[in-house]
């Protein structure tokens, strides 16, 4: 099966580097721990959160991201391991610090339910204390959807909510885009 990102990642590093939002979160925890980054692409952030100390596992459905992920993991000896699946296929979230969704969900009409009831999957089976990082267009009603699908568990706590702009170059042309990152915490007990 072709996957359409797999034609975009013939142009390496296609999104440029992680949102600084992103990374300056990331770096208030001293305790580096366990990160799944949930559709990972080509390791925009996966790579530089392994650089920052964390043990880091991308998941993405696409074969030449993840390839090219691992051969920059390899070379630069990073604690970094990029997997092919499907990502709601996966359902093994014991044992992560950090579940990060970048980019992820869109809440569009047909996919909405999919994308909602994993969302929920994920809040479920994720262990006390570990941290949920969402980083979601802030366009039409997507964070309302995320705050109703994420405020069905009473056990977590909002852990960040904010607001930022992402920029797209690309070939000349340039977007600009309103982003919301909104971190939530299981609660310990």
């Amino acid at each position: 099966m072709t996957v359409t990102y797999d034609k975009y990642y013939q142009t390496e590093d296609l999104f440029g580097e992680p949102y600084s939002e992103l990374m300056e979160f990331f770096k208030k925890y001293p305790k580096k721990g366990k990160v799944l980054d949930l559709g990972c692409g080509q390791g925009r952030d996966s790579i530089p959160l392994a650089r920052l100390g964390f043990d880091v596992t991308g998941i993405d459905n696409s074969k030449v991201g993840i390839e090219q992920m691992n051969h920059i993991a390899k070379v630069a000896n990073l604690s970094l391991n990029g997997i092919i699946a499907d990502i709601f296929g996966f359902d093994d979230f014991d044992g992560y610090d950090f579940v990060l969704l970048d980019s992820m969900f869109h809440f569009a009409k047909n996919d909405r339910k999919k994308e909602t009831e994993f969302i929920k999957k994920i809040i479920t089976e994720i262990g006390k204390g570990c941290l949920v990082v969402f980083c979601i267009q802030d366009t039409g009603k997507k964070v309302e959807i995320l705050k109703d699908t994420i405020g069905f568990e009473e056990k977590v706590d909002q852990i960040e909510d904010k607001k930022f702009k992402y920029v797209f170059e690309d070939n000349g042309h340039k977007s600009e885009s309103d982003y919301r990152m909104i971190a939530i915490g299981k609660q310990k007990n």
